[in-house]
């Protein structure tokens, strides 16, 4: 059964007692919680998971790679087993890099739109932008925080009952009512290890926070087949959430990506091919070369939900007075090279 934080809950109940917070007397920063988080807290990330672009060296011939996190089941659907294919057909070699919009996305793929793909490749419904949550798995997440809620600040239980013994009519609207509001859901959460949003008819999606892939398409029904793919590189365009497919997310290697010039054509195309970076390979990584593990914070950990907090309530030294709340996109989820255990 999957277990995930919901952050905008334990932002609303931290941010109902600031008189509460402002009696402790040391807060450690968010990286300060993940540095001293314990080896069983992390978790591993398959090799055959990742998805390593070579692009070609920089200007002082500097080699520049990026690591691609594949989202799983069941968010990814059939692109990802797409992105496979096209991987195993060496399909990404010779093409490039040829859009970079300011405070949007880089995309990749074959600049001439001629390129052969190769055979049998998934054709994706629209319906596959989303997958089917459980409402039980929601309000057991809801239980976990208000559990962890009651036991720091036992003076407001009664404000914030637990679901036990209500009905799943009672315990909907409770939930809508526990959360902060997501201008494009009912909720977020990290479910994990991924930005999701959900609504409370039982439909969840993945969301595009920074550094998150998805697959560029034509004009509706077409879905993309995953040749074409993006990665945001500015403010979260969560408009594009449920419109189009979301992958994965760069987990090394952004910046290579990041501060490329803009392009100057429409919607920050280069004009000239000179413009564009060529991609030397991109391969799966079980067969990339040097390809270092990595793992990532497991979201229903102690340590997860104390840096969850702390990015929604920065009590550190430098800050002033706690925001009380954090968007989901502005609690990344931390993702390391894997350390010796």
């Amino acid at each position: 059964m999957k277990r995930f934080l919901n952050l905008t809950a334990a932002a609303a109940f931290c941010a109902a007692s600031p008189a509460i917070a402002q009696e402790q007397k040391t807060y450690p920063a968010p990286g300060e919680i993940v540095a001293a988080a314990k080896a069983q807290e992390w978790a591993p990330i398959a090799a055959s998971d990742l998805l390593v672009m070579d692009l070609a060296p920089d200007a002082a011939g500097r080699p520049r790679r990026v690591v691609i996190q594949l989202m799983p089941a069941p968010f990814s659907k059939g692109w990802i087993g797409n992105i496979r294919k096209l991987a195993n057909a060496k399909w990404w070699d010779g093409t490039s890099i040829n859009r970079v919009q300011d405070n949007y996305v880089v995309q990749w793929g074959d600049a001439t739109e001629k390129k052969a793909l190769p055979e049998g490749l998934a054709a994706v419904p629209e319906s596959e932008y989303t997958a089917t949550s459980d409402l039980k798995i929601r309000l057991e997440a809801l239980d976990t925080t208000l559990s962890s809620f009651h036991k720091n600040f036992p003076e407001f239980a009664d404000k914030f009952p637990k679901s036990k013994n209500a009905s799943q009519s009672e315990l909907s609207k409770r939930l809508r009512k526990s959360l902060k509001a997501d201008l494009y859901a009912d909720a977020h959460a990290v479910v994990e290890g991924w930005p999701i949003a959900f609504d409370l008819k039982g439909t969840q999606w993945p969301i595009h926070c920074y550094g998150m892939v998805g697959v560029g398409r034509n004009l509706s029904p077409d879905t993309g087949t995953g040749a074409e793919l993006y990665t945001v590189i500015g403010h979260a365009p969560r408009h594009l959430d449920r419109n189009i497919a979301l992958v994965g997310r760069v987990i090394e290697g952004i910046e290579h990506l990041s501060s490329l010039p803009r392009g100057t054509g429409a919607l920050g195309f280069y004009e000239k091919e000179a413009e564009r970076v060529p991609i030397l390979s991109v391969r799966l990584g079980s067969d990339a070369q040097n390809v270092p593990s990595f793992e990532y914070l497991r979201t229903e950990s102690d340590s997860f939900k104390a840096y969850a907090d702390a990015r929604a309530n920065r009590r550190d030294p430098f800050f002033i007075r706690p925001a009380g709340g954090a968007d989901i996109c502005n609690i990344p989820v931390p993702v390391r090279r894997q350390t010796a255990k």
